[in-house]
């Protein structure tokens, strides 16, 4: 790659590209809807959310100055991260805290990013923490789970046309943003029926004394806050007018 070619993609990441139709935005939230709904599509898809959530135990483990000992992603979208530390206290609190928040957040630091016009920026983002949570991965599913997502994205970025590239950055943020709340639910069904003893908010029950269903709210309370924000943003400020009778 010559040094114009680098600088022609620092151009694109760190300009602005133009907001696309309404109807591009309300198509990729619907898809996105979709995906979230239908079980085939979303235990494919529900990875994407899985490494998000065990990267945001991983990097609260790090600013929290616990030892990161690596993640593990499981074919059943499940996953682990194993950190080294002080079993209790504020930083194994905010460690735990962080797994159902982050897919949301991310979320919505995507739509702002959208709002501005930064797509590309966007696009480039997701692969460099991508690349971050390979560092950290220590199975071969896993490894195989972030490779395939980042070269998703990274195909998109290099070879789409500029709708290609808008279509997918609204897809993935609405995707994010409605797909924080599905785990919540899926959480609380599940200990419901004793069948996560050592769930995140269990963990977080033990290591505070809080009841785990007022953690369990605290995560949805969270999914529905960048929901309703992040879609705000997203949403064009023109959209077409009914016609008046």
């Amino acid at each position: 790659m010559d040094t114009a070619t680098i600088g022609g993609v620092w151009h694109e990441v760190v300009g602005t590209q133009p907001h696309p139709a309404w109807w591009l935005v309300a198509v990729t939230g619907v898809a996105a809807l979709a995906a979230v709904s239908v079980r085939s599509v979303w235990h494919v898809l529900r990875n994407v959310v899985t490494i998000a959530h065990e990267g945001g135990h991983a990097f609260a483990a790090l600013i929290t100055g616990r030892q990161l000992q690596g993640i593990r992603l499981h074919s059943d979208t499940s996953g682990v991260t194993v950190s080294r530390g002080k079993p209790h206290g504020p930083g194994m609190i905010v460690t735990a805290f962080a797994g159902y928040v982050t897919p949301p957040l991310l979320g919505l630091g995507a739509a702002a990013l959208l709002a501005v016009g930064h797509i590309t920026a966007l696009l480039w983002a997701s692969i460099v923490l991508l690349a971050a949570i390979l560092v950290m991965v220590r199975n071969a599913y896993g490894v195989v789970s972030v490779v395939t997502t980042g070269a998703v994205v990274f195909a998109v970025s290099w070879f789409g046309s500029a709708t290609v590239q808008a279509a997918f950055a609204y897809a993935f943020t609405w995707f994010l943003l409605l797909a924080g709340a599905r785990p919540v639910v899926e959480l609380q069904s599940k200990r419901s029926r004793g069948r996560a003893p050592d769930s995140d908010a269990d963990q977080l029950a033990r290591l505070t004394g809080m009841p785990g269903l007022l953690w369990v709210f605290g995560f949805g309370l969270v999914a529905v806050a960048a929901l309703l924000a992040g879609g705000s943003w997203l949403l064009p400020d023109t959209m077409p007018q009914l016609p008046s009778w």
